[in-house]
Formats: structure tokens, C-alpha cells, sequence
């Protein structure tokens, strides 16, 4: 073997070592030294700035006319200046309909008119948009999101999900809801249906995600089940791979179940999930009456969103970079804008129950309000 080719195997040996991971990296001890219980991250997470798309113009004032008494028909927006709504309006069509342009939502001849869809899908994600920003700061703090956080530049988010049809009945082909590699069981062999067990529903229900018994023997106390730790894992599996960390960004192998050694980032998770929770229950489930079939699950579902949906392989959406702040519009008091009524379909079609009140959820521990 002459030098030459000695150093190119050394070198792809240390990349491999490496974890093929060029960038410097810092780890953090959490529990005992030996329990492998160490924390990766890059020392530096580059922010997205170049993937983001700059604001369409210069931001205007937020003073003026109101956007309801300038135009027809506002129903989210209308507490914002004429200038803003305008402006807002420029900045969602780059983030979401790019190619189709404003005429993806609206009828060129009347701007007001909410026979399209898409519209009225539009106004109860700003809707939405709106009540993470103004209700979630537990979570998402001053950062906030935009529809460009989820959509990227296209109509439907990339990740997305849809409640998991029923397990087909007798012993072939039957894998009993598991032991079939999706997105939301993190391509695992855990149960598919933690998603619509974790991520759906009422947000101040007690729907904790539990792993480890509070008691040694069955008894009324102790309901952790098998089953139940399964569907734990699961998603789990799945925060992990959506945000690119391991478990001990959130828990210390210690004990994953003690609250006071835990790192600081739990307590956001624990307030993501709610908030996941509460986007899927409150604006998407309302919409079921108005998307078409091919935007809907088997179960005739909407797409429904997941930790995946904005963070993308990040522990921060984007590098953690403040896109939001540009946007006046979207930090407002959601308000009380209409459920959707069902739009035109060959047959009636039920509308869920929901709720458009904003959620007020109790904090997991004694913390401080975020910023």
C-alpha cells in the first residue's frame, strides 16, 4: 500500500468515525459518566436566512385604515392596516402558492368571494398562525412561525399526517396497528397510531405520554400498560427524528421521568405537544367539511400536522431563525373568526365539533414565562 493511498483510507476512516459529520460538534454530560447519556449537537446551527425568502417589500406602517374598512369580506385580518394586509398577502402568496400566485385562493374578478377552497382554508391557517403566535409563546417564544415554517414554498406541508385506518380483521396481513415502517412511528416497528393518540384532541385533557409505572404492582395507580409504553416510544421516535436529536436533548438517563434534572428543552416539548394538539383539534378537524377527498386521509381526515411539519429535522424550525418578526399581521389576537361552514360536496357532510376560544394549558413545572 504506497502513502497515498494510506492517507485517503485514514482520512475516510475518520469520516466515518466522525459520523460523516463535518461540522464541530459539543456534547453535554446528563446522568453518570458511562451511561451514555451524553447530549450531541452541533456547536454552531447555521441559520436559514438564505433558504428564506425576504419580505416582498419593505414592511409598511401598521397605522391607517383598517384592512376591514378597505376591503370586503376580511374576517381574520381586518384589524390590521390596509398596507399590512396587503403586504401579508404579497409575503403568503411566495410562502404557499408561488407558481399559482394569488389566484390560487381567489377569483380574479372578486376578490371577496370565498368559492374557492383555498380561501377559506387560507383564512383559518391565519387564523391558526395566529393563535401560536399570540398563545403559544410557551413554545414558541418570540420566534414564532409563518405558513413559510411548515409550506416551504408549496401548497401542502411535506409532512403531514392522517388518522391510521383500523388493522384488517383475521391472522393474514394483520400486524395489529405496528410492524409496518411509517413517518410517524419514526420507520420503527412501534405502533402507527401514536400520532392520532398524542397529537389529536383536547389539549388540556391528561393525555400524558407515560413510559414508567408510578407503582411496582398492577393495582388502580399503576395504568401503564405494554401497550401503552409502546405507543409511548413511538412517539417519541418520532419528536426525536422530526427535531434531529437524541433522547437526552429533552430527558437525562438518570431518569427520564424526573421533572427536576430534565433539561429546559422538555418543558417546551411538553408545551409543542399541547400545542400540536390544540392546531390539530381546534383549526385542521374544522375543516373537514371543506377540503376535498384528495386532500383528506382514508378515514376522510384533513392533513394533520406533527412535530415534523415545522421543525424538519431541526431542533429549532430553520436554523431558528426569527422570520416571523416582519410579519405584524401575524401576531394578533386570533379572535373569533367562524368555524367554515362545509363547502359544496355530492352529499351532506358533518361537520366535527370545535372550538375557535383559545386554550389556556397549565405549565408542566414552575417556570418562567417566555419572552
Amino acid at each position: 500500500m504506497n502513502r497515498i493511498t494510506a492517507i485517503a483510507l485514514g482520512a475516510i476512516a475518520t469520516l466515518a468515525l466522525g459520523a460523516c459529520e463535518l461540522a464541530p460538534k459539543v456534547t453535554s454530560q446528563n446522568g453518570y459518566r458511562g451511561t451514555g447519556g451524553d447530549t450531541v449537537q452541533l456547536k454552531k446551527v447555521a441559520m436559514a436566512k438564505d433558504e428564506v425568502p425576504a419580505p416582498p417589500y419593505d414592511a409598511p406602517s401598521t397605522e391607517g385604515p383598517r384592512a376591514k374598512e378597505t376591503y370586503q369580506n376580511v374576517q381574520v385580518l381586518g384589524d390590521e392596516s390596509a398596507e399590512q394586509l396587503s403586504y401579508t398577502m404579497a409575503a403568503i402568496t411566495q410562502w404557499v402558492s408561488p407558481e399559482q400566485g394569488c389566484n390560487y385562493c381567489h377569483n380574479p374578478a372578486n376578490m371577496a368571494s370565498d368559492e374557492l377552497y383555498t380561501k377559506v382554508v387560507a383564512r383559518r391557517m391565519l387564523q391558526m398562525t395566529r393563535n401560536i403566535n399570540h398563545n403559544w409563546q410557551s413554545h414558541v417564544a418570540q420566534t414564532g412561525v409563518t405558513c413559510w415554517t411548515c409550506h416551504r414554498g408549496q401548497p401542502v406541508p411535506t409532512n403531514h399526517w392522517t388518522m391510521p385506518t383500523d388493522a384488517p380483521k383475521g391472522i393474514i396481513g394483520n400486524r395489529h396497528g405496528q410492524d409496518n415502517p411509517v413517518a410517524a412511528s419514526a420507520y420503527s416497528s412501534l405502533p402507527e397510531a401514536s400520532l392520532a393518540l398524542y397529537l389529536t384532541g383536547d389539549p388540556k385533557k391528561d393525555q400524558n405520554i407515560r413510559v414508567q409505572s408510578t407503582d411496582m404492582h398492577p393495582s388502580s395507580v399503576n395504568k401503564t400498560s405494554i401497550m401503552s409504553t409502546e405507543n409511548s416510544y413511538a412517539v417519541m421516535a418520532h419528536t426525536s427524528q422530526a427535531l434531529g436529536v437524541n433522547c437526552t436533548f429533552c430527558h437525562n438517563t438518570q431518569s427520564f421521568q424526573s421533572w427536576s434534572i430534565s433539561t429546559p428543552q422538555r418543558a417546551k416539548a411538553w408545551y409543542g405537544i399541547r400545542m400540536v394538539r390544540d392546531t390539530n383539534g381546534q383549526y385542521i378537524s374544522s375543516l373537514a367539511g371543506v377540503f376535498p377527498a384528495n386532500r383528506k386521509g382514508p378515514l376522510g381526515d384533513p392533513f394533520k400536522v406533527s412535530c415534523a411539519t415545522c421543525h424538519q429535522g431541526k431542533n429549532k424550525p430553520m436554523g431558528g431563525y426569527k422570520m416571523a418578526k416582519d410579519y405584524h399581521a401575524l401576531w394578533g389576537d386570533p379572535g373569533m373568526a367562524p368555524v367554515p361552514a362545509a363547502m359544496p360536496t355530492a352529499g351532506p357532510a358533518p361537520m366535527p365539533a370545535a372550538t375557535t376560544q383559545p386554550v389556556a394549558v397549565a405549565a408542566p413545572a414552575k417556570t418562567a414565562k417566555a419572552g
